[in-house]
């Protein structure tokens, strides 16, 4: 094991960090032995030529700087595993943290749940893994992205209605939610310079970005279709891009939104939105 520990930190010195190397290091092991990093590292475990084969895969691959999550089809979010592939984005912590938000403010059983732009579904599965009985849907326009959050919902054992639906067209306004939550695209095209390699090269641009010129796109469209969809006093969440944070609370409060608020990720960026729809007898 310490042969093959030896051999993928030297394989990737040239392309990473020492810290990153680290952290490929432990998932690749873990990956092969389905053991804890420091259990497999104790023991004289020799890799099948079969293994060593797809060692070697996964190294060139990385060196391309194709994402590990998409190299080995798996994630964690929220505690629970997920399938990724190249149809979805790999969830990221800042999304858990919305989870957290919606989970802190939402203590009651039975909650109609709606995720807009599911992606892989990680924030519609987590909800209804962690919420008391909660009623839980799922849209996005993408059926290949569908399929792998039916796949992940069956994996994390949660019934959840999916349905392919562009929000930028017209959308089925028969049902009522308490929550609707989405994290669309956010990432304005003039921010791509400032985005890592392998998110470019290998992350489905339409679930990143939104022109320059209309940045809110998705998130005034959302807001409309709230403003029919949610019951009284129903909640809308949103992750949001951290430089228009108070320009999306504006919207939103121009919209007749209430108790709109703005909560910062643990990195101390604008990253999440709150509003609550106005309650009148």
């Amino acid at each position: 094991m310490r042969k093959a520990i030896t051999h993928i930190k030297e394989s990737l010195d040239a392309y990473y960090p020492e810290s990153e190397i680290s952290g490929f290091t432990r998932i690749i092991i873990e990956y092969f032995t389905e053991k804890s990093y420091p259990q497999a590292s104790i023991n004289n475990i020799e890799f099948s030529e079969e293994q060593q084969a797809r060692l070697k895969s996964i190294l060139e691959r990385l060196k391309v700087y194709e994402p590990i999550q998409y190299i080995l089809e798996e994630t964690e979010f929220f505690g629970l595993p997920f399938f990724v592939n190249h149809n979805v984005l790999i969830p990221r912590p800042e999304t858990e943290e919305l989870v957290e938000l919606i989970l802190r403010e939402n203590k009651g059983p039975g909650l109609n749940v709606l995720d807009i732009g599911t992606g892989s579904g990680a924030i519609a599965i987590a909800l209804a893994k962690q919420l008391n009985a909660a009623h839980v849907s799922a849209w996005d326009i993408s059926s290949t992205s569908i399929d792998v959050a039916v796949l992940n919902a069956k994996k994390n054992t949660v019934d959840i209605s999916f349905e392919r639906i562009d929000v930028l067209a017209e959308v089925p306004m028969g049902s009522r939610y308490d929550i609707i939550v989405s994290n669309p695209p956010y990432v304005l095209e003039s921010e791509k310079g400032l985005m890592e390699q392998n998110v470019l090269d290998y992350e489905p641009h339409k679930a990143l970005f939104v022109p320059d010129t209309d940045a809110l796109l998705f998130y005034n469209r959302i807001a409309d279709i709230a403003l029919g969809l949610l019951n009284p006093k129903g909640k809308l969440y949103f992750e949001i891009n951290q430089a228009k944070g108070q320009e999306t609370v504006a919207m939103l409060e121009a919209k007749g939104f209430v108790n709109v608020a703005l909560f910062q990720d643990l990195s101390k960026n604008d990253r999440m939105v709150r509003a609550e729809l106005k309650y009148s007898k």
